[in-house]
């Protein structure tokens, strides 16, 4: 049996605004994924930190501040830089489009902008990130 996909969701610098982070992160429990929630003010630092002792498969920030460039930038290379290539970065907020592929050939994974139907995200999220089995022993 494969393990839930671990997903670490995360809001950088000032921003509090957090009703978008809330409402996709209970999207994604609601579709058996398993989310740990860091919360507000967190520093890129701490987000990569605390994906790797999470051992998470996907980190999804949410910026609407209009600091995404930084830190959505600075998550990425922290994750190449500890080689964790393989975590799934996805981030949303209001994101002027003329940034998002900047963001992706950055690292970033995939942008989500408001309005963005929550079974498009799940879905994202379910192809492009292969859990590895569950080894832990079952009665």
């Amino acid at each position: 049996m494969d393990r839930k996909i671990r997903v670490l969701m995360a809001k950088c610098g000032r921003d509090g605004h957090t009703r978008g982070a809330t409402i996709v992160a209970n999207a994604l429990k609601n579709a058996g994924m398993e989310v740990i929630v860091l919360g507000i003010h967190k520093t890129s630092n701490e987000v990569a930190e605390a994906a790797m002792q999470e051992d998470v498969d996907v980190i999804g920030l949410s910026q609407l501040d209009g600091g995404h460039m930084a830190v959505f930038r600075r998550t990425a290379h922290l994750l190449k830089e500890k080689g964790a290539k393989d975590i799934l970065l996805v981030g949303g907020g209001i994101i002027p489009e003329d940034e998002i592929a900047e963001l992706k050939n950055e690292g970033v994974d995939e942008i989500f902008g408001p309005g963005t139907p929550l079974q498009e995200i799940v879905k994202y999220i379910q192809t492009h990130v292969r859990p590895l089995p569950d080894y832990s022993f079952k009665r």
